[in-house]
């Protein structure tokens, strides 16, 4: 999916402080020393409060408890394919922000009819997974996911049944990883599917910081199925184009004729031609289906990588999300 957002003006000139403060404070100032001179020290104390509010009520909010599930409603799905969309939901007011880190996830919840696979006995419970927004803080107002819907996937295909006006209920921060600009040099990517959405967190956040001195370079394997299964393709390759140390490098189980990217699942051979070795300045990301991650924990360990803990830490040459 892409969006389009025109840039507004921020600060002193946003249209909030001249509808909202302003205007009504020049009116007002301007009448009362016209007709009651005496009363204008009131005016512009009630002026300065007037400003001191709208300034205090336009600062980005963050609303994530760590703790606590709140429930946020959906506003906007947009349908990318028979199985997968991305679902908005909105924040409180439209300066909301998540508060979400760079490299951490959050928590979404329902109570849902469940049924036992051995027993096949069905009991409704609170059933939790975990999820990395494609938004960031820099889109006050709402947040992004990107979902796929799985047969056995309980809270996925909830999901896919949500109306708009419908609510889910969600916290967070969680996660170990929390990127920092130029923690380090270069960045070796592995995703496979739904996999590709803390990547692209990472991702955008590094390109976005290239104006303050971020020089991180990101080479990014993303392994699918079919070409058609390509999530978000338009988006990563346009970060591409537009920045030389972001690369993509697509590989497909079932390819078209015609493909020129790689072709299978992804080996140590590929990760070995396409990723930066084993050094104290790389870190090695990763984020797909189970049996992906499994096999990539081992291809690259026997590349020389540091292997991989069952539970990634921040400090790890290999993370896992």
């Amino acid at each position: 999916m892409s969006t389009s957002h025109t840039a507004k003006p921020t600060g002193p000139l946003a249209p909030q402080y001249i509808t909202g403060v302003y205007i009504p404070s020049a009116i007002l100032i301007a009448g009362t020393a016209v007709f009651k001179l005496q009363w204008l020290p009131l005016a512009i104390a009630v002026c300065a409060a007037l400003g001191g509010y709208q300034v205090f009520n336009n600062q980005s909010k963050k609303v994530l408890d760590p703790t606590n599930f709140q429930e946020f409603p959906l506003t906007e799905k947009t349908i990318l394919s028979h199985n997968t969309a991305v679902y908005r939901f909105g924040l409180p007011t439209p300066n909301s922000i998540l508060g979400l880190p760079i490299g951490q996830h959050i928590s979404l919840a329902a109570n849902l009819d469940v049924k036992d696979p051995k027993t096949e006995a069905v009991t409704n419970k609170e059933v939790v997974r975990s999820y990395t927004p494609i938004s960031s803080d820099v889109n006050p107002g709402y947040f992004d996911l990107l979902i796929k819907s799985y047969p056995t996937g309980n809270i996925s295909r909830h999901l896919a049944t949500l109306k708009i006006g419908d609510t889910m209920k969600v916290k967070g921060p969680k996660g170990a990883m929390v990127y920092t600009p130029n923690m380090v040099k270069r960045f070796g990517m592995i995703a496979g599917g739904t996999g590709i959405t803390p990547m692209l967190q990472v991702a955008k956040a590094i390109l976005r910081g290239r104006a303050s001195g971020d020089k991180t370079e990101v080479d990014l394997i993303f392994a699918n199925v079919n070409e058609e299964d390509i999530l978000l393709r338009e988006d990563l390759e346009k970060l591409a184009r537009e920045d030389s140390g972001f690369r993509v490098h697509h590989v497909l189980n079932n390819p078209p004729e015609g493909w020129t990217g790689g072709v299978g699942f992804v080996t140590a051979d590929m990760i070995k031609d396409k990723l930066p070795g084993p050094a104290p300045d790389v870190k090695i990301l990763i984020c797909g289906p189970p049996p992906m991650v499994s096999a990539m924990k081992k291809a690259t360990e026997s590349l020389g990588y540091t292997k991989a803990r069952p539970v990634s830490k921040l400090e790890d040459q290999v993370f896992c999300f």
